[in-house]
């Protein structure tokens, strides 16, 4: 799946690439901050104090940069300004000389001339002049030009998934629109005549407790999901919806053993699949396979019982998913085992765990059908054949 191809570029704006991953490497528009920025609410001022006071800049108004032209400073010394204090919102050129100072607010430009910031409550002004209760150090409270990053740097790699910080980031810096891959089409498909959408099991049926896990958790890996149904215990049924199917990727729940009522494997044969994966040695979910459809299009098919079928979506669905919309595969994460965690003979576990000072130590209730482990679970343990013993190190898995 690694060699798996991602789908598509396009452009989008940062609204629509929520979600998707970055198909080149995002870089800086312009410098950030662009300018000297203020870091406090205060006086920006020139020298050393007291200092004479005038004018005032607040964030958004223009200030000429050090280069610019700037405005000079009036026969008695003092900075002229195109806004006087307390004036309407407007241009504000401002050239600080040595014992000036221009009351300024958080965010806004730091004139040309100023060597710090002083914070409101480290001043105070008497009979018009302004007087420093802390020394100010050169550069105090302002953000230069640049800090955070230069024009043309580079900033995120392309394979980067696109996160709500990404977004900020991107209109921080000057962009309008991202170039990123579509996100691969899911249609997820939970199959059985046992299972019940609403109200308390009863009468032989069951919850459906895939239905509301899945979703989620596959928009988050980066899917878009176009639909998620219900197909009943029926060879033709089955074999049409995935033959119909639009999605790049088909998600089945349930089927992929060999019942009396297992049609999947049949269905995949008459619709002209080819089998890449039908069988996996992990435990819970070693009835998981992977199949290519007609057209490209890549089926999953995943355990029917809760956990099981976490560990096919860990073990197939999502790097099936990343590789599609062009993620960066993450290198493994390791931890310490607190206690003993104990291994199938031959298969390798899935284990629900938790984080504690001593390391991860597993949770009860991690039967293939069961979610109550999962649910209290910051991570899944990867334990090979044999088990680990305390001090050990395992793999670690995301959780949904």
């Amino acid at each position: 799946m690694a060699a798996r191809r991602p789908l598509p570029e396009m452009t989008v704006g940062l609204a629509e690439a929520l979600g998707c991953t970055l198909a080149v490497p995002l870089a800086a528009l312009t410098d950030l901050p662009a300018f000297d920025t203020s870091a406090m609410d205060g006086w920006a001022v020139a020298g050393p104090g007291p200092w004479h006071t005038s004018g005032r800049i607040l964030a958004g108004d223009p200030v000429d940069p050090p280069d610019g032209p700037g405005t000079p400073a009036d026969p008695g010394g003092r900075p002229t300004s195109d806004r006087g204090e307390g004036g309407p919102a407007g241009s504000s050129r401002t050239v600080l000389a040595d014992g000036m100072a221009v009351e300024i607010a958080t965010g806004a430009q730091v004139p040309a001339g100023a060597t710090g910031v002083l914070r409101r409550e480290h001043g105070r002004i008497d009979r018009g002049l302004l007087y420093p209760l802390y020394d100010v150090a050169p550069g105090q409270d302002v953000r230069p030009r640049g800090q955070e990053c230069r024009r043309g740097e580079p900033l995120l790699s392309a394979g980067t998934p696109v996160t709500a910080a990404v977004l900020g980031l991107a209109a921080a810096c000057g962009h309008d629109r991202l170039a990123v891959h579509r996100r691969p089409t899911v249609e997820l498909l939970l199959l059985g005549d046992e299972l019940l959408d609403s109200g308390v099991p009863e009468g032989g049926l069951v919850r459906d407790a895939l239905g509301p896990l899945l979703p989620p958790w596959l928009a988050a890996s980066g899917a878009e999901l176009v639909d998620r149904r219900r197909v009943g215990d029926d060879f033709a049924l089955l074999r049409d919806a995935i033959r119909f199917s639009p999605a790049d990727v088909v998600i089945t729940t349930g089927g992929t053993a060999a019942g009396p009522v297992d049609f999947l494997h049949d269905a995949l044969t008459a619709v002209g699949a080819r089998l890449l994966v039908d069988g996996v040695a992990v435990r819970p979910g070693h009835p998981m396979l992977l199949a290519e459809l007609p057209g490209g299009r890549r089926l999953v098919g995943l355990p029917g019982n809760p956990l099981a079928a976490v560990a096919g979506t860990v073990t197939l669905a999502l790097p099936l998913l990343h590789a599609l919309s062009g993620r960066r595969a993450e290198a493994p994460q390791l931890a310490v085992a607190a206690r003993e965690f104990p291994g199938h003979p031959g298969d390798t576990r899935l284990l629900p765990v938790v984080r504690t000072e001593q390391g991860v130590v597993p949770l009860v209730f991690d039967g293939p059908a069961m979610l109550r482990g999962l649910a209290l679970a910051e991570a899944l343990a990867v334990v090979p054949p044999g088990g680990v013993r305390p001090g050990g190190r395992v793999e670690l898995l995301p959780a949904p």
